[in-house]
């Protein structure tokens, strides 16, 4: 799940915006914070604890054992994997949910998350911002196109239909990109709620936002002066 001036990446910040690590451990009334941690940003690339994250993140609090029972681990694997995510600050120990006080309950930690802009990542942090970007991109198209198959064989379930989908292009200057995020996340906030507040009949929903600055099309002043053959291709290509 996650800039000053440049394009914001999917998960990783440029200079436009910072993107959140994840856009579920955003909240609203939290300050955004900075990954700038090597090893805290380390924590959260591990795929199988992003798998755990996205699990509470869907289906609320939950053992360690419920965790391997779910995504198909063992238990020790998940108790350290949840010990690595509760240091650095992903998660925490939730309320008993069952009465049963020996057994650990653990849950998100909400906050505004935010990695470095890529031009002021190390060398380090980039091949790791890389491999976090990867595995969640996966994740996340996986579970999409899970959870769209189950709807369309349950047809009379209302929220069948609930998978809107946008792609667009639109022209923008680089503070106005920062703007159009900040509106964003601004907007994603105004409907968090606590589950207290939360409406009957309300689900939880997973937001992702993807933004990328294509490649310019514009020549330089030298190509237009010269009107080299490679901008002719480029004017004539329909793509």
């Amino acid at each position: 799940m996650p800039q000053e001036p440049g394009a914001p990446g999917p998960k990783e910040p440029t200079e436009a915006a910072h993107t959140p690590a994840a856009n579920e451990l955003s909240e609203a009334g939290h300050a955004p914070i900075e990954l700038s941690d090597l090893a805290a940003v380390n924590a959260l690339a591990q795929p199988r604890r992003q798998r755990m994250l996205q699990h509470l993140t869907v289906h609320g609090p939950a053992t360690s054992a419920m965790l391997a029972r779910a995504l198909g681990l063992n238990t020790g694997a998940t108790s350290y994997h949840l010990r690595e995510l509760a240091r650095y600050g992903f998660v925490e120990e939730a309320d008993d949910s069952t009465g049963h006080g020996r057994e650990r309950w653990w849950r998100v930690v909400p906050g505004d998350r935010r990695f470095p802009p890529r031009s002021r990542q190390t060398p380090e942090m980039r091949h790791v911002m890389d491999e976090l970007n990867h595995h969640a991109y996966a994740a996340d198209l996986e579970l999409f196109e899970q959870l769209q198959r189950d709807a369309g064989e349950a047809p009379d379930d209302p929220w069948a239909d609930a998978f809107p989908y946008s792609r667009s292009a639109i022209r923008l200057t680089l503070p106005e990109l920062r703007e159009f995020f900040e509106e964003y996340i601004a907007l994603l906030n105004r409907y968090k709620r606590a589950e207290g507040e939360t409406p009957p009949g309300a689900r939880t929903v997973l937001t992702r936002f993807l933004a990328f600055p294509a490649a310019s099309t514009e020549p330089d002043d030298t190509s237009r002066a010269l009107g080299s053959d490679a901008d002719n291709r480029k004017e004539a290509d329909p793509s």
